[in-house]
């Protein structure tokens, strides 16, 4: 089994390695078969650098680099993305797991106001730096519960801030087209985990669940929005349970 995964925005894929031995352990015994997990730099972030493409490109970026066939776990612009690569690729999809993540925002004067929102952060971030950018980021309230070694801040230094400005402008909620009219086309086994304190992320979640054909969704106690980050070993027990009925494992 392969696990492709895509991180946050600000993130790297090195952000996973909080998760990633807790998903081992969960995944590995018993199962039958070697695991393989590759965590993947977004078009932006990391070693992708500059790399400056939309969230349908930065989905084939994923495919691509993620090696194909595999079970994509998303977190936030990571789940966004798995989204668009669970569109645009279903034959490599095997099945998604989209943590804190949305379609995108339907109402189209909010999705405006939030397109100008990100196009004057993304400024902001140019004028700054990347350092001074994090800290206000990471005091943002959907942060409140990340622990300040989950959240990998020196990690994020990584980045440049033109390229996450990019980034930002490109694929950030407001340049994205609502997916929520496509979510029924989407045939892989998904589950949507959401953190319980994360109430705006957990009623997306449910209504994303309802849309997609084979949607099952989790709620993780004492969690916010970085579930996976502040709840390593009760996500990767979530997704455990989840794998362990899903069609897609007998295909």
């Amino acid at each position: 089994m392969r696990l492709v995964l895509a991180h946050g925005f600000t993130q790297t894929a090195r952000s996973w390695d909080v998760v990633t031995p807790a998903l081992r352990s969960q995944l590995t015994p018993d199962s039958g078969e070697d695991l393989e997990i590759v965590a993947v730099d977004l078009p932006g972030h990391g070693t992708a650098g500059d790399v400056r493409r939309e969230l349908w490109g930065c989905a084939d970026h994923l495919i691509e680099v993620g090696g194909g066939d595999a079970l994509y776990i998303g977190y936030s612009m990571g789940g966004r993305v798995a989204l668009h690569a669970a569109l645009a690729h279903p034959t490599a999809v095997r099945g998604l797991v989209l943590i804190g993540a949305t379609p995108g925002i339907d109402d189209e004067s909010a999705r405006f106001q939030r397109r100008a929102a990100d196009r004057e952060l993304a400024d902001r971030l140019e004028r700054i730096g990347v350092s001074a950018f994090l800290d206000e980021w990471l005091a943002l309230p959907l942060f409140a519960g990340l622990s300040t070694s989950a959240a990998m801040r020196s990690d994020r230094l990584r980045n440049r801030a033109a390229d996450l400005a990019s980034s930002l402008r490109l694929t950030g909620t407001g340049s994205q087209s609502p997916l929520w009219g496509r979510l029924a086309d989407i045939t892989a086994p998904t589950l949507v985990v959401v953190g319980a304190a994360d109430e705006k992320f957990a009623a997306i979640g449910e209504r994303m669940r309802a849309a997609l054909p084979s949607g099952e969704m989790v709620s993780i106690p004492n969690a916010g929005h970085s579930t996976h980050l502040e709840q390593p070993d009760a996500t990767a027990t979530a997704i455990a349970d989840w794998l362990a009925g899903a069609e897609f494992v007998s295909r």
